[in-house]
C-alpha cells in the first residue's frame, strides 16, 4: 500500500533527511586512512542520537550496527569492522534516522584518496544517474521512467552493471514503504506517481558484472567479480513539475572537497 504524504508530514521528512544529511557531513570531514568503519559507526550512533533521533537501521530486522558501511567490491549493508581504510578504497555510508516519527534514508561513496580513472568514472556516472532518476519523480510519470533513466546512463552510455537484486523504494513512517524503485526496468512502466510520494532513490552501481551475492551473515553483499560498487541515495517527494529533493548533498560535497585525505569530483 501507498502512503501520500501530507504538506506536514513532508517537512518532518526534510527534518529526517538533513538529519541524515549532517550525519554524513560529519562523516566526510573525518574520513582518512587508518580510520576503521566501526570507529564511524560509533559516531554515528552518537550524532544521531545527540539531534534528538535514533538510527533506523540498529535492530531492523536484527541488523546490528547505527549503519552501513561498504567498502569496495562490497554493494551494501556492510558491517562496520575494525578494518583500517586504506588509501584508493572506496566507502558507501548508508544512514537511516526516525524523528518526529519519519525516517529518513540516504547514502554517499566516498573514496580515499585516489581510486583510480575507472573507479572515479563509475563514482561520477552513478551520482549522475542519481539526479537522471530524480528528474523522472514528477507526478504523473510511472516508476520505470525513474528505473529506465538510470539504467540508460549507467549501463548504456558506461557498460557498468546495474544490480538487479536491491531497490529503492518509498518511504515515511516505515523504513521500507511501496513502491519498490528498482534501478532497472521499461519507460513506462509500474505505478503510477502522484504528488506526497516520497522515494528513496538508490542506483547501485556495479564496475564489472552486475551480479552480486549475499554472505553468511545474512546481510553484506558483494559483486560476484569483486570489483568495487558505488551507491548513491536521496530522499525526494514527488511533485508537480519537479522533484523536491529532501537530503542535501551539497553539505556533504563541501566537506568532502575540504578533506585532504579524500578524492572530489565535485
Amino acid at each position: 500500500m501507498i502512503y501520500y504524504k501530507t504538506k506536514p508530514e513532508i517537512e518532518l521528512m526534510r527534518n529526517s533527511a538533513m538529519l541524515v544529511s549532517r550525519t554524513l557531513t560529519e562523516m566526510a570531514k573525518i574520513l582518512r586512512p587508518g580510520i576503521t568503519t566501526l570507529e564511524l559507526d560509533k559516531l554515528i550512533g552518537a550524532f544521531i542520537r545527540d539531534n534528538g533521533a535514533i538510527p533506523s537501521f540498529l535492530n531492523y530486522r536484527g541488523y546490528p550496527f547505527n549503519s552501513c558501511t561498504s567498502v569496495n567490491e562490497v554493494v551494501v549493508h556492510g558491517f562496520p569492522n575494525k578494518n583500517e581504510l586504506k588509501e584508493g578504497d572506496i566507502i558507501s555510508i548508508d544512514i537511516g534516522v526516525i524523528k518526529e516519527g519519519f525516517h529518513g534514508d540516504h547514502a554517499y561513496t566516498f573514496a580515499i584518496g585516489d581510486p583510480g580513472p575507472d573507479v572515479k568514472q563509475l563514482i561520477q556516472a552513478t551520482k549522475e544517474s542519481l539526479y537522471k532518476g530524480i528528474e523522472k519523480a514528477v507526478a504523473g510519470n510511472r516508476v520505470g521512467d525513474i528505473s529506465f533513466a538510470i539504467q540508460e546512463h549507467t549501463e548504456k552510455k558506461y557498460g557498468f552493471g546495474v544490480v538487479r537484486e536491491l531497490v529503492g523504494h518509498g518511504l515515511g513512517r516505515q523504513l521500507h514503504e511501496d513502491p519498490q524503485v528498482p534501478n532497472y526496468g521499461r519507460r513506462g512502466s509500474g505505478q503510477k506517481m502522484k504528488e506526497g510520494l516520497v522515494l528513496a532513490i538508490e542506483p547501485m552501481i556495479n564496475l564489472g558484472k552486475r551480479e552480486v551475492y549475499t554472505e553468511s551473515d545474512g546481510w553484506t553483499v558483494r559483486t560476484v567479480d569483486h570489483k568495487v560498487s558505488v551507491h548513491f541515495e536521496h530522499d525526494v517527494c514527488v511533485q508537480k513539475n519537479k522533484a523536491d529533493i529532501l537530503s542535501d548533498y551539497s553539505i556533504i560535497e563541501a566537506a568532502e572537497k575540504a578533506n585532504p585525505n579524500l578524492f572530489s569530483g565535485n
